[in-house]
């Protein structure tokens, strides 16, 4: 059986009951570079625990094919297999690929939600997603990709929904800001970039979309961007008192 666990956005305490007891179950891990090693120590100490991460820019790191390999052959070999993912498997975390490989391999295999980082990165940063009178709706994108005219991006979109939500996207700030602009989004809408969510080193920058890029310069991955008018209840909600 092989588990294509949720870890959550950072702090070991996220993951979920199901995937604690997944994790402290098997016999094999794979697990993400974001995964902390405060959850790692969680796994059956006679685990073999193995580093599939993927660090962008590092021409040695595992293809997604390589991935899928492992976890078929530990899952023809090994009793209990965990795939640790950071935040929700199912969420820009490739998790359908790997359970799509495992089944035309014939391998039982199960899927165990995460706490995705899209909604508990802000959350974390005192940020709603959603909020009564202010949004309601909000959608996730990946900017992972988002380089040219055919990103994939439904910009329309992105500008007019409420709350828009950039996964993978701090290295791209420019690119998203300039075409939420020229989409209609207006220039004083509020920004939140959320780093290192739910970790003690987590660091928060609020501004606008005309003033975000100058703020932003010492923003670092793994990052959370936020767009929309919920990030001032987040700053109502940071105020002393």
């Amino acid at each position: 059986m092989v588990s294509l666990v949720g870890a959550g956005p950072g702090d070991a305490g996220l993951i979920t009951v199901k995937g604690l007891r997944a994790l402290k179950a098997a016999n094999v891990v794979l697990y993400d570079r974001l995964v902390g090693c405060e959850l790692l120590e969680e796994a059956n100490p006679s685990a073999v625990l193995i580093d599939v991460g993927k660090k962008p820019g590092d021409p040695k790191q595992p293809s997604q094919d390589h991935i899928n390999g492992l976890l078929v052959h530990f899952g023809k070999t090994a009793s209990r297999v965990v795939r640790l993912k950071g935040g929700d498997p199912f969420v820009f975390g490739r998790g359908g690929e790997e359970a799509l490989a495992l089944k035309e391999a014939g391998i039982d295999f199960e899927i165990i939600p995460g706490v995705s980082s899209a909604i508990a990165g802000p959350a974390s940063a005192h940020i709603p997603v959603t909020h009564r009178g202010v949004s309601n709706a909000f959608a996730v994108f990946t900017a992972h990709e988002a380089k040219g005219l055919d990103d994939g991006i439904p910009w329309t979109a992105a500008a007019r929904i409420p709350t828009a939500i950039f996964l993978m996207g701090i290295e791209r700030l420019s690119y998203i800001v300039s075409k939420l602009l020229e989409h209609g989004r207006p220039p004083e809408t509020p920004v939140a970039i959320v780093s290192n969510a739910s970790l003690p080193n987590q660091t928060l920058i609020v501004g606008t979309l005309d003033t975000i890029l100058k703020q932003a310069a010492q923003a670092a991955p793994p990052s959370v961007i936020v767009v929309g008018n919920v990030v001032t209840i987040g700053a109502e909600l940071n105020l002393p008192g």
